[in-house]
C-alpha cells in the first residue's frame, strides 16, 4: 500500500496525542544518554582513534619512515571501508524493520534487540588487543555495533511522537540530542580521569596491551545496558496497524519503491528533504568523524588533548542544542537548519583558513562548529516526526536511516580527494565542508509547510 494523506501528515500524526508524562520524555532521553557510549567514546574519541594507532602498525617497521606511515593510513582506509559496509547493511535493513514495526506497533522489542547487540558488541571489544593481527576483528566490533546501533535508532527515532505534543516536539528532540551530548560530556570526564593515557590514571591500572582503552570499552557496554533500559519500561507500544500487513523482505522492498514513486508524485517536498538531510548529515557526521583526526594531525593535539576537547566540544553542542529547540518549535526546523548549516560552512572555512594558526585557534573555530551541529541534527529529526504521516513513523524513519545512509560515502570519498591532491590532511576539511554546503543548496528551495510550526 503507497503511503497517502501525506499533505495532511503532521494534523493528524500529532494533534491526537495526549500531553506525555515527564517520566516517559526522561526515560526517552536517556536511551540517547546511554548512545553517548557508543557515539563518544567508541566511534569517535576512543576506540577508533586507538585502532587506528601506532600500536596496530607492523613493529617491524622503522617508526616514521615511508613505509610505517603508509601502513598507518592504510588502518584509517581500511577502517572506512568497513564502516561503508555496515552503512550498506544499514541501508538494506532500515525500511523493511522499520515497515514491520508499523506492522506491529512494537518499538521496544527491536531497540532491546539493536541495544543488546550494540552492548555485547562492546563488552567483545574488551579482548582486543593492540597487535597488527586484532585489528579486523576490531574494526568488524565496530562496524556490527554500528549496525546495530542505527538500526535501533530507527524504532527509537520512530519513538517521539509519542513522547511529545505539536507545540514540544521540537524542544523535545532537542532535550534527546543534548541528553547525548550530557552523557558524552560526563562519560568522557570519567574514562579520562580513570582509564585513559595521558590522564590522571586515578586507578592506577597498568596499561600495557592497550588495557586502558579495552576497560573503557567494558564501562560503555555497562553504561549503555543500563540506560536503555528506562525507554523499555517507561514508554509504551503503540497499536498495530490495521492497515497495515506484515511484509516479507521483497515485499517491503517492493512497497518502499512504490512508497517513493508516491511521494515523488504527491509530496515532493518531504522526498527533497528526505535526500538533502542525506547528504547534509552525513556532513555532521564527518565533522566529528575527522574532527579528532584534524586536531591531532594539523593541529598536533595530543591523546589527553583530543578527549578534553571531545569533552568541550559536547557541552558546547548540548547547550546550543537545548536552545534551539525552543527556536525550533517557535520558527520551524527548516529555518533552524538552513542557519545551522550556513554556521557550519562559515566556521568549517575559519578551521581551514586557521590551520597554521596554532592549537588556540581550533579550540576556537572547533567549538564554534559544535554551537551549530546539534541544532542541525535535532531539528533534522524533528522536522521528519512533524511530516510523517500516521502509523508511518517506523517507516520514514527507516527511509530516513536509509537515504542517508546512501550518502555515506560523500564525506569520506571528498576528504580523502581534497587531503590527496593538496598533499595535506588540513586540505580535508574543504571536502567535509563541500558536502555542508551541497546539503544546504538541496534544501533551500525545498518549501515546507506551515503546519510543521504547529
Amino acid at each position: 500500500m503507497a503511503v497517502t494523506g501525506l499533505r495532511r501528515a503532521p494534523t493528524l500524526a500529532l494533534v491526537t496525542i495526549s500531553v506525555p508524562p515527564v517520566r516517559r520524555v526522561v526515560a526517552w532521553a536517556a536511551w540517547d544518554w546511554g548512545g553517548a557510549a557508543f557515539n563518544a567514546v567508541i566511534t569517535t574519541f576512543v576506540f577508533t582513534v586507538y585502532l587506528t594507532s601506532d600500536l596496530f602498525v607492523d613493529p617491524a617497521l622503522p617508526a616514521g619512515s615511508a613505509a610505517f606511515r603508509g601502513a598507518k593510513a592504510d588502518l584509517s582506509t581500511r577502517l572506512g571501508l568497513w564502516l561503508a559496509v555496515a552503512g550498506l547493511v544499514v541501508a538494506v535493513l532500515a525500511p523493511v524493520l522499520g515497515q514491520r514495526s508499523d506492522a506491529t506497533g512494537r518499538r521496544r522489542r527491536p531497540l532491546a534487540i539493536g541495544t543488546a547487540v550494540v552492548v555485547v558488541a562492546m563488552l567483545a571489544m574488551t579482548l582486543v588487543r593492540p597487535t597488527p593481527s586484532a585489528f579486523l576483528a576490531g574494526v568488524l566490533l565496530v562496524a556490527v555495533g554500528t549496525i546495530a546501533y542505527e538500526v535501533a535508532t530507527v524504532h527509537y527515532n520512530a519513538m517521539l511522537p509519542a513522547v511529545s505534543t505539536p507545540r514540544s516536539i521540537g524542544r523535545i528532540s532537542a532535550v534527546g540530542w543534548a541528553a547525548g551530548y550530557l552523557g558524552g560530556i560526563v562519560l568522557l570526564l570519567l574514562l579520562y580521569v580513570t582509564l585513559i593515557p595521558q590522564g590522571p590514571q586515578l586507578l592506577h591500572l597498568p596499561q600495557a596491551d592497550g588495557l586502558g582503552v579495552r576497560l573503557c570499552a567494558l564501562v560503555c557496554a555497562v553504561w549503555a545496558a543500563v540506560f536503555a533500559v528506562p525507554v523499555l519500561l517507561a514508554v509504551p507500544d503503540e497499536r498495530p496497524a490495521a492497515d497495515l500487513p506484515r511484509r516479507g523482505i521483497l515485499s517491503a522492498y517492493r512497497k518502499l519503491g512504490a512508497d517513493v514513486a508516491h511521494l515523488w508524485r504527491t509530496d515532493r517536498p518531504l522526498l527533497g528533504f528526505l535526500v538533502a538531510s542525506a547528504v547534509f548529515r552525513d556532513g555532521l557526521t564527518g565533522v566529528f568523524t575527522f574532527g579528532a583526526v584534524i586536531a591531532s594531525t594539523v593541529f598536533g593535539f595530543g591523546f589527553g588533548q583530543v578527549l578534553i576537547f571531545g569533552v568541550a566540544a559536547n557541552v558546547v553542542a548540548g547547550a546550543s542544542t537545548l536552545v534551539s529547540g525552543r527556536f525550533d518549535d517557535r520558527f520551524g526546523p527548516k529555518a533552524v537548519i538552513v542557519t545551522a548549516l550556513t554556521g557550519l560552512v562559515i566556521t568549517g572555512l575559519a578551521v581551514f583558513l586557521a590551520r597554521g594558526a596554532g592549537q588556540g585557534a581550533f579550540w576556537i573555530c572547533g567549538l564554534l562548529l559544535c554551537v551549530f551541529v546539534g541544532p542541525a541534527q535535532s531539528a533534522s529529526r524533528s522536522l521528519l516526526a512533524r511530516l510523517a504521516p500516521p502509523q508511518r513513523q517506523g517507516e520514514l524513519f527507516g527511509l530516513y536511516a536509509t537515504t542517508g545512509r546512501v550518502a555515506t560515502f560523500l564525506a569520506p570519498a571528498l576528504f580523502a580527494a581534497f587531503t590527496g591532491l593538496a598533499g595535506d590532511q588540513a586540505y580535508g576539511v574543504l571536502g567535509i565542508v563541500a558536502v555542508l554546503a551541497a546539503g544546504l543548496l538541496l534544501l533551500l528551495p525545498i518549501r515546507t509547510r506551515a503546519a510543521v510550526r504547529a
